[in-house]
């Protein structure tokens, strides 16, 4: 049982939860900003940290609008993923034939570079939100399988003997042990599976599109503050997805955080 934390405690947990990221990325924009001054680098080439922030200012209408193209696209292939993900991974944890079978399959495939199929999906499927949606899917379609195929096969057996014990359908072993059992496992191929889901629809954009962050960076020309300030939302994105997901975890399954202190 984890130790219980007084009120001091969560206050400094939640503290450090704010500030040390920001300590972080503090770091980071002041060697940013110290190498273009060192380097004397071209603002074209590396812009300083306050060009960036003057590129975020003035283009925030036109930011935002194409941020929530790329959000919708990486939204609804991290969904699909989730879905098609999870039930072939539940079908092939189900029968030790079939997943020896077609896991190394899966496992070939997913050694492939999936930005390679962008522009492939773009002749197919034109300049439209389809053709991004399922290059997400491909990205974040195989780690999520890989890890419920994990976790739904590394169900401690003792607990899998005391259903069977207890007269328990192969639904309710599943349902009340398998899948609780194997949450932790998903839950970790998710949270892989998010940032691919952001890269995945911006690396589309980059190959054919009318909208969307990647088109801005891809459009930018020689203004790379403006591409820099679109990346930075990228990243924003992520983290923002990345923390959802996080409390969306919580949720659903608050023992994982314990498991892992």
């Amino acid at each position: 049982m984890p130790p219980r934390l007084d009120h001091t405690d969560h206050w400094r947990t939640g503290l450090a939860a704010v500030v040390d990221p920001l300590l972080g990325t503090a770091v980071i924009v002041a060697v940013w900003w110290a190498a273009t001054i060192a380097f004397d680098l071209p603002p074209y080439a590396a812009p300083a940290p306050p060009a960036v922030a003057t590129a975020l200012a003035e283009n925030t209408g036109y930011l935002l609008a194409n941020a929530w193209v790329t959000l919708g696209e990486a939204s609804a292939g991290f969904t699909l993923a989730i879905a098609t993900a999870v039930i072939l991974g539940t079908v092939l944890a189900a029968s030790r034939r079939l997943e020896r079978a077609l896991h190394p399959t899966l496992l070939l495939l997913s050694s492939i570079p999936k930005p390679a199929f962008a522009p492939l999906l773009v002749t197919l499927g034109g300049f439209g939100q389809g053709p991004k949606i399922v290059l997400v899917w491909l990205m974040c379609f195989f780690p999520v399988a890989e890890a419920t195929i994990k976790g739904l096969t590394a169900t401690p057996a003792d607990l899998v003997e005391l259903a069977r014990a207890h007269a328990a359908s192969r639904w309710a072993t599943f349902v009340k042990i398998r899948l609780p059992a194997a949450l932790p496992a998903i839950f970790q191929g998710l949270r892989t599976a998010v940032p691919l889901a952001v890269i995945g629809a911006a690396v589309a954009e980059l190959f054919g599109s009318i909208a969307g962050l990647g088109f801005i960076i891809q459009t930018a020309g020689t203004d790379a503050a403006l591409a820099l300030a679109a990346g930075t939302l990228l990243g924003l994105m992520s983290i923002t997805l990345y923390h959802l997901l996080g409390a969306a975890e919580q949720r659903i399954a608050p023992w994982i955080h314990h498991t892992h202190a």
